[in-house]
């Protein structure tokens, strides 16, 4: 099949792209990065360069293909996300719709149908193609962005400020710790970026005439157990997840300067999973568990929080 993979060199997109390129299929990479280029040539695909709120571009590169997996990127420096992704989502629904793909993947969350803002899954319910809503529970790769929050770097006073992928939280001031508003004994369903790929591969060779919608996860435990397993492999066992108020959690993100519509938004989406609503959701669909379980995660988290 000729397919599309959107989402770069990304977590998911690059163990997607080796395995469909492995069995056999004609993979185009979308990349907004022209440097991504020659990486994604060595891995046997074709790159195109653009972005994936340009409709006509999509449509170019949309035009012939088999199947395209289209995910949309959070970003952090959108002051208004809720509206980053309706513009990315109906870039892609007009770009679908021009050149008739027969098969589509849209990459959700576990939460999108619970958080307004970050919902835009009806978006693409127009298509006249085999759809499936992939809803990931929470990335293990997730903790890559609390390295510096966990040793202990950047104390401003009482307050700790850490920033990834331009945005700045509010925490307080103590080393080995892990903070949101949901965290504690809250019950979590984690999943591998891997086990994602999988899930999409699998799905792309099947065409089921109406929308689905397809739980992915690998392994659910509390915040606190999942601290404890990162914690054991970088030789700080004591690593624990403080639950933060979701009035604490805003009041830091603005004292961050974090534009006020997108701290609200991202009080949400962790509200909803400190609710049990996400795991509920997960719950009733009953999906099958990756293969990738958290210890194995973490014996490369250290590799990496070792190296910074």
């Amino acid at each position: 099949m000729k397919i599309v993979v959107t989402g770069s060199l990304g977590n998911i997109s690059r163990p997607l792209t080796e395995l469909l390129v492995s069995q056999g299929h004609e993979v185009t990479v979308i990349s907004s990065d022209p440097k991504k280029q020659a990486g994604i040539a060595q891995m046997g695909a074709t790159a195109a360069i653009g972005s994936i709120t340009d409709p006509s571009f999509l449509t170019e590169t949309f035009s012939g293909a088999d199947a395209v997996y289209a995910m949309i990127p959070l970003s952090f420096t959108e002051p208004d996300l809720g509206a980053y992704m309706h513009r990315a989502a109906k870039s892609y629904v007009q770009a679908l719709n021009e050149t008739q793909v027969k098969r589509v993947i849209v990459l959700s969350g576990w939460a999108a149908d619970l958080v307004k803002a970050e919902n835009v899954e009806y978006l693409f319910d127009g298509l006249n193609t085999s759809l499936t809503i992939m809803r990931p529970a929470s990335f293990y790769t997730n903790f890559y962005q609390s390295i510096d929050l966990i040793k202990g770097k950047g104390v401003i006073g009482k307050y700790l400020t850490l920033r990834y992928n331009g945005l700045r939280a509010f925490l307080t001031g103590k080393t080995g710790l892990l903070m949101g508003n949901y965290g504690g004994d809250d019950r979590i369903v984690f999943v591998s970026p891997k086990d994602i790929a999988d899930a999409v591969a699998e799905e792309l060779q099947l065409l089921p005439e109406k929308k689905t919608i397809r739980y992915v996860g690998s392994e659910e435990m509390t915040c606190n157990e999942a601290a404890r397993i990162i914690g054991t492999a970088i030789g700080k066992p004591w690593l624990r997840w403080v639950l933060l108020t979701d009035k604490e959690m805003l009041q830091g993100l603005k004292m961050a300067k974090v534009p006020e519509k997108l701290a609200q938004t991202l009080v949400e989406m962790q509200a909803v999973t400190h609710s049990g609503k996400t795991l509920e959701n997960f719950h009733r669909a009953n999906p099958k568990m990756g293969k990738v379980k958290l210890r194995e995660f973490a014996q490369e988290f250290a590799i990496v929080y070792h190296q910074k």
